[in-house]
């Protein structure tokens, strides 16, 4: 199980080889929401989103005689392309299953970064099983991309940079909005928060009609979705929460939140006009919904977690076509 203490002994791992991702700001995003909006843009992390932490912290802390085996991971692209890039930083060879339907983009960065990709039918074949089958057969070890404690751990580590930004800022008191697909990235932000700064709350940002986190939250017991593609929010479109991260979800969350695609689409517009950002679909479901989801968030200062910017050149296109 995932704990603070792992999530500071990741953070003592990850120095050096991550990128403490700044506080964004704008007064125009403040108008649209009613209040103080700050993001925090981990699209400007290495391989462009937050995954790679997750990644070295799995890795790295991998025994030698494991690590040199090499490593494999499932993944619609952006815990891929964070696996295979911390595998290359670290010597290894790394296996990566992926949909054939992941952006191309993503396909394409991940080859680039050294990664071997086996593209798999995400309608009607498990990547669970192709994952687990091929790390048999080749002597791999299987780093999940959120059901597994170090990744959590490695990702948790954003919520410590975001306790010690938000107290330089002065705010002791906020919703977090957090992009959210299987829960690593949330629940690792949760653990931080409850240990370095009580007063902000994670609470889950998702796709509406995939929003099985936010069901699950307000049942108290795992909900699934019915489907898992069909949603331009690919980075963040799972089957339910995790077995590891959603007892940390149901004890730390607020209530989750929703968003259309595009409201996700605007809200990348307006990353891009107002914070100079570039976010994908997924990475933007947070900061849409302290835009446009105001009445479901409260206190004066929203925080948002824009967790990823690997979006391909025309979903970029369709997005900014909400500026004109």
């Amino acid at each position: 199980m995932s704990s603070l203490e792992m999530i500071e002994a990741a953070a003592r791992r990850l120095k050096g080889h991550v990128r403490e991702t700044p506080i964004l700001s704008s007064p125009f995003l403040d108008e649209i929401a009613g209040r103080r909006v700050l993001v925090k843009p981990e699209c400007l992390q290495h391989t462009g989103s937050f995954k790679f932490r997750g990644a070295w912290s799995a890795i790295s802390a991998l025994s030698e005689a494991d690590r040199q085996r090499g490593v494999i991971a499932y993944s619609s692209g952006n815990h891929a392309q964070g696996v295979a890039h911390a595998a290359a930083l670290h010597g290894i060879s790394s296996v990566i299953v992926m949909p054939a339907d992941a952006p191309q983009l993503k396909i394409n960065n991940t080859r680039a970064l050294g990664g071997e990709v086996v593209l798999y039918d995400r309608a009607n074949e498990s990547r669970e099983e192709i994952g687990e089958a091929l790390a048999s057969d080749r002597g791999l070890t299987l780093i999940r991309p959120y059901d597994e404690p170090q990744v959590i751990a490695g990702q948790g580590t954003v919520g410590l940079e975001l306790a010690r930004q938000a107290a330089d800022l002065g705010v002791d008191k906020a919703d977090v909005l957090v992009c959210c697909g299987g829960g690593g990235l949330t629940s690792g932000i949760a653990l931080s928060l409850e240990g370095h700064a009580p007063g902000l709350r994670a609470r889950p940002c998702e796709p509406e009609g995939y929003d099985d986190v936010k069901r699950s939250l307000a049942t108290g017991k795992v909900q699934s979705n019915a489907a898992t593609s069909g949603n331009i929010c690919d980075a963040i479109l799972t089957p339910q929460p995790g077995q590891i991260t959603f007892p940390i979800l149901n004890r730390l969350c607020g209530p989750g939140l929703s968003v259309s695609e595009q409201e996700a689409l605007s809200a990348m517009a307006q990353a891009f006009l107002r914070l100079k950002i570039v976010l994908e679909p997924g990475g933007a479901v947070s900061l849409a919904a302290a835009l446009y989801r105001a009445e479901e968030v409260q206190g004066n200062t929203v925080i948002v977690v824009a967790s990823g910017g690997n979006a391909d050149p025309e979903v970029v296109g369709k997005a900014l076509e909400y500026l004109t």
